[in-house]
C-alpha cells in the first residue's frame, strides 16, 4: 500500500521528520504533559523547517505539498505519544490556517497565514458552543455590523489552541434570522477587548490548552471578515471533510503505535517459560487488531488521495473518521490488556494513549452525528456541495 501513495520524496520527509521530533519534541513531552502548556520555541521549530506550510500556497510562505505530506505528519506526531501536542500542531495548521488560507484575502493571508507558516503566530478555530456542541447551525454567537466595525457577542467552548493562541477564527451568525444561511466567518486579535479565556482540565490531551471563550461586546473592523458574508455556513461544512481525514488518520496512527508498543512488549515479557507473543490467544487478537486497522489505513489512504485529487468526499471522509476512531479506541483498550497491570502505569504509553484516544469519537463531529450524516447520504440521497 505504501507504494501506491508515497514516493520516495514522501518517504525521506518521514524520516527527516521522524528525526527532528526525537531531538525537538519528545524530551521536552513529559514537561508539556505536565503543565498543560506548550513552549513558545517549538511552534517556531517547526515553522522553521515548514512543517506548517506544507499545503500551504508558496505565494504565503508555504511549500504546496500534496496531501500525502499531510498524513506523515499526522501519523508521525501521533507516535510520541502525546495527542495533546500532536492536536495543538494540526488544529493551527489543519483548522485555523485552513480557513485564513481559503476564505481570506491577500491582506488577511499576509498578516495572519505567513506568521502562521513561520510559526510566530498561533491560530485557533471557534466554532463549538456550550449550547451548540455538533450542531453547527445551533450556534448563538452573532456579529452585528454597526458602521465600519462588527460586534461580536456570545461564547465558544472546546477550543485546541484557545489559551494561547494569537488570533482566532470565528464563526457567528450575521443574520440569525436567517439560521445557518445567515452565518459568517471572521478573524480576530486573540488580545482584543472584551475576549475572556478560561482553561479546561480534561481527561487527556494534557499538553494542549483547551478554552472556552466569551466574547463581550468584541469590536472588530469589517475587513476582518473572511469570505462573503452569510457563506459561513458552507465554508464550515467543505473544511469537515479535512477535518474528519485528519481524526482518521490520527485514529489508524495512534493504533498502530499502540500495537507496535505492544509487540514489543509482548516479546520481552516472559510467562510460564516463554514470551507472552507465543500465547495463541494472544497472537490471534493481534492479528485481528493489526487486520481492522490495515483496513482504516487503506480507506484513509484512498480518501486522502480523493480529497488531493479536488474531490468533495464528505461521505468518505465521515465513514473513515466514524469506523477509525471506533477501531482505535477498541485496539488501544485491547493493547492495554495485553500489557497487564503495566498498562495501567502511568510510566507506560497506554494509559495515556487510552485517554488521548477517547476524543477520536468526540471532537470533529461526534459518531452520532456522522451517522446521520452518513444515513441522509446514503438513506435519503442527499448531496452536500462546496461552497460556491
Amino acid at each position: 500500500m505504501s507504494m501506491l501513495y508515497f514516493t520516495e520524496e514522501h518517504k525521506a520527509f518521514r524520516q527527516s521528520f521522524k528525526e527532528f521530533l526525537q531531538k525537538e519534541v519528545v524530551p521536552h513531552i513529559e514537561k508539556w504533559e505536565k503543565e498543560g502548556k506548550i513552549e513558545r520555541f517549538i511552534w517556531k521549530k517547526f515553522g522553521d523547517m515548514g512543517y506548517f506550510g506544507l499545503n500551504s500556497p508558496e505565494a504565503y510562505g508555504g511549500l504546496a505539498l500534496d496531501l500525502f505530506y499531510t498524513a506523515i505528519f499526522l501519523e508521525e506526531l501521533q507516535k510520541i505519544n502525546s495527542g495533546g501536542f500532536a492536536a495543538a500542531m494540526w488544529a493551527h495548521a489543519y483548522l485555523a490556517m485552513t480557513h485564513v488560507n481559503k476564505e481570506g484575502d491577500d491582506r488577511i493571508k499576509k498578516t495572519y497565514l505567513t506568521p502562521s507558516i513561520e510559526g510566530d503566530k498561533i491560530g485557533c478555530l471557534c466554532i463549538s458552543e456550550p449550547f451548540g456542541g455538533s450542531d453547527v447551525a445551533g450556534m448563538r454567537t452573532t456579529a452585528v455590523k454597526k458602521d465600519e466595525n462588527y460586534i461580536i457577542n456570545g461564547s465558544k467552548t472546546f477550543i485546541t489552541n484557545g489559551v494561547y493562541s494569537d488570533y482566532m477564527v470565528v464563526a457567528a451568525k450575521t443574520q440569525p434570522e436567517l439560521g445557518n444561511k445567515g452565518m459568517s466567518i471572521f478573524i480576530v486579535d486573540s488580545n482584543s477587548p472584551g475576549i475572556s479565556v478560561t482553561k479546561l482540565d480534561k481527561l487527556g490531551w494534557r499538553a494542549s490548552d483547551t478554552a472556552e471563550i466569551a466574547f463581550d461586546n468584541v469590536k472588530i473592523p469589517v475587513e476582518n471578515l473572511m469570505g462573503e458574508e452569510g457563506k459561513g455556513f458552507p465554508y464550515i461544512m467543505q473544511h469537515f471533510a479535512l477535518e474528519r481525514l485528519i481524526m482518521a488518520i490520527n485514529a489508524h496512527a495512534r493504533a498502530e503505535y499502540a500495537i507496535e508498543y505492544a509487540l514489543q512488549y509482548m516479546s520481552e515479557r516472559q510467562a510460564f517459560g516463554k514470551s507472552i507473543d507465543k500465547f495463541q490467544a494472544l497472537r490471534h487478537k493481534v492479528a485481528d487488531m493489526a487486520s481492522e486497522v490495515e483496513m482504516c489505513k487503506a480507506m484513509n489512504y484512498l480518501t486522502t488521495k480523493r480529497l488531493n485529487d479536488g474531490e468533495y468526499v464528505v461521505k468518505e471522509a465521515s465513514m473513515s473518521k466514524l469506523v477509525s476512531t471506533k477501531i482505535s479506541d477498541q485496539v488501544i483498550y485491547d493493547c492495554l490488556q495485553l500489557l497487564g497491570g503495566y498498562g495501567y502505569m502511568e510510566n507506560y504509553p497506554m494509559a495515556r494513549l487510552l485517554r488521548d484516544s477517547r476524543i477520536g469519537p468526540i471532537g470533529g463531529g461526534t459518531s452520532e452525528i456522522l451517522r446521520e450524516i452518513i444515513a441522509k447520504i446514503i438513506i435519503d440521497k442527499k448531496s452536500y456541495n462546496p461552497a460556491t
